[in-house]
């Protein structure tokens, strides 16, 4: 059975000037229309293509790349909204659909949310929603402390950025963990500073313990060889100042500073650091 909204792998059983038809197996013969990606293949012949619904909701074949499939989140943007709901340009020739019943807050054109994909069980036709929650939090995996994990930036809050962790799990990342820009739809590596009582993670966006500070000591070396021997933020310097030029916290670049003093590699002078 050819799986809707995912890709598939399917035998060409008939050709045509419009396109070949495709065999779906329980869904019958799929076309894949000749601007979809159906010409030059050979009867019996085998092609992957992404398998979703046309404008008269039929079944319908293309080998175009979407910019999400079923079960996966995405940031899309919304091209029109009308009677029937908004609609999402996910890269193929018909957009996606955002029905009003599944957006936590109503949207407009222009706008970029992320969205998952699923296929509605009650039409069986592809669609997106914004009510993410009822997918997260089902898995039983346990996360480890400073584990490198998956994630996807969802939306701000008031206490940071509300993130998917793995696909599976929500995720925090607070305002004053974060060293660097941030923008909703942002996929990224982060660590797991710890896992809450309702099993929601915060995260971090840089490495935590020795290896951030190692890593961290040797941009310190890098930029004070780049800059001549001197650079004019120290351990006593504003944070801000400390942000600006290595992204990190004010704690952390202290122990930065800390090792490379007990390594004799550094020495404070004039409210700066230079080379030993």
């Amino acid at each position: 059975m050819a799986d809707l909204g995912k890709w598939n792998t399917l035998e060409v059983v008939r050709l045509e000037d419009r396109g070949v038809y495709l065999d779906g197996h329980e869904c019958g013969e799929i076309l894949l229309p000749t601007f979809e990606g159906g010409k030059g293949q050979e009867l019996g012949s085998w092609v992957k293509v992404f398998i979703y619904n046309d404008s008269e909701d039929r079944l319908i074949a293309t080998t175009k790349e979407p910019k999400i499939i079923v079960g996966e989140y995405a940031k899309l943007q919304v091209v029109q909204v009308n009677a029937a709901g908004a609609f999402l340009d996910w890269g193929l020739s018909k957009d996606l659909m955002l029905p009003f019943g599944e957006q936590k807050r109503r949207v407009s054109q222009g706008v970029e949310l992320v969205v998952r994909a699923y296929v509605d069980e009650q039409t069986g036709r592809l669609a997106a929603t914004t009510k993410l929650g009822r997918f997260l939090g089902k898995e039983s995996r346990r996360f480890l402390e400073d584990e490198q994990v998956d994630i996807l930036v969802v939306r701000r809050s008031t206490p940071g950025y509300n993130v998917i962790v793995e696909g599976i799990q929500w995720g925090m990342i607070y305002h004053d963990q974060i060293f660097q820009p941030v923008s909703i739809g942002d996929q990224l590596k982060g660590y797991v500073l710890e896992t809450r009582d309702d099993d929601k993670l915060d995260i971090i966006l840089q490495k935590p313990g020795a290896a951030k500070v190692g890593t961290l000591a040797y941009q310190i070396m890098a930029k004070l060889k780049s800059e001549g021997g001197f650079i004019s933020v120290g351990d006593r310097s504003d944070a801000m100042a400390i942000q600006a030029m290595f992204a990190v916290s004010k704690k952390t670049y202290k122990k930065a500073l800390g090792q490379l003093y007990r390594e004799r590699k550094i020495l404070f002078v004039d409210g700066g650091v230079k080379l030993a």
